[in-house]
């Protein structure tokens, strides 16, 4: 199972120097993916409600460029806050900046004031992230014109740069909807479950819905020092029997998080 990481981004008074000593940090540990949140314009004050006080995709693209190994993803992009046009140009620079070290985790969103803000449609934000979804694995695979859709058509227009290889879509929550989008469009799952007897039955169903795609169960914790790590490590091997593939950590507040960081890679070591 790969151990990751979310980076906090709930504090505008964060340093921003401290992500970049995170993500080496975390790299150094041997943690495979570090992920950012995103919130665009919330309806209040950045923190445990609203993450992403620096823009994730212009952050990876920094943070890409002094790291060497450590992967980096979105947890999650809110896709009908966004172009998918711009979004698909901004994904595929990143790919291949990073020499392929980016997953797009996408999710529909939730906060109705946010969207208002925006103008954005939250009545139909799930469709809009499947046609948000098809138009970008179609840009990815050459984007070639016409490109007739429900939402986003094209009758001409290029596409560059086309992604070498596939960029992983990671899709993230806990409804049988977002399993449905992960079976249908992803590489990862990512939710947020009650405990791993929980998890076990959302991985089944992920399974059932995926057929022969094959789409890994992942999950995203919280951990910001107030249980002993003992406990913590026990709960990421639980997870682990449960099916997970992957277990992303938000280690609470950016003060300490390299320190629990390291710990809960030394409570793992004998596990």
């Amino acid at each position: 199972m790969e151990l990751q990481v979310v980076l906090p981004d709930e504090s505008p008074t964060m340093p921003v120097r401290t992500l970049v000593d995170l993500a080496r940090t975390a790299e150094d540990l041997g943690y495979t993916t570090a992920w950012l949140p995103d919130h665009v314009l919330p309806p209040g004050e950045y923190g445990s409600a609203f993450g992403g006080v620096y823009e994730p995709l212009v952050t990876i693209g920094h943070l890409a460029a002094v790291t060497e190994r450590l992967r980096f993803g979105t947890s999650v992009l809110v896709v009908p806050l966004r172009d998918p046009f711009v979004l698909a140009k901004q994904v595929a620079t990143l790919h291949q900046l990073s020499g392929g070290r980016v997953v797009l985790g996408v999710g529909v969103g939730w906060n109705v004031p946010e969207f208002d803000a925006v103008g954005a449609d939250h009545p139909h934000r799930g469709a809009v992230t499947d046609d948000a979804l098809a138009l970008l694995e179609h840009l990815f695979s050459g984007g070639a014109a016409p490109y007739r859709a429900r939402r986003f058509s094209y009758e001409e227009g290029v596409f560059a740069p086309v992604p070498d290889g596939r960029v992983p879509i990671m899709v993230g929550g806990n409804s049988n909807a977002a399993l449905r989008r992960a079976a249908r469009y992803g590489d990862v799952w990512q939710g947020i479950p009650a405990d791993p007897g929980a998890f076990a039955e959302r991985v089944r169903a992920l399974a059932e819905l995926a057929g022969e795609r094959d789409v890994q169960p992942a999950l995203r914790i919280g951990w910001g020092g107030s249980t002993p790590v003992e406990q913590v490590a026990d709960d990421v091997v639980a997870y682990r029997e449960a099916g997970a593939a992957q277990l992303a950590v938000h280690f609470g507040e950016h003060e300490g998080t390299a320190e629990r960081m390291t710990a809960l890679v030394n409570a793992m070591a004998d596990r």
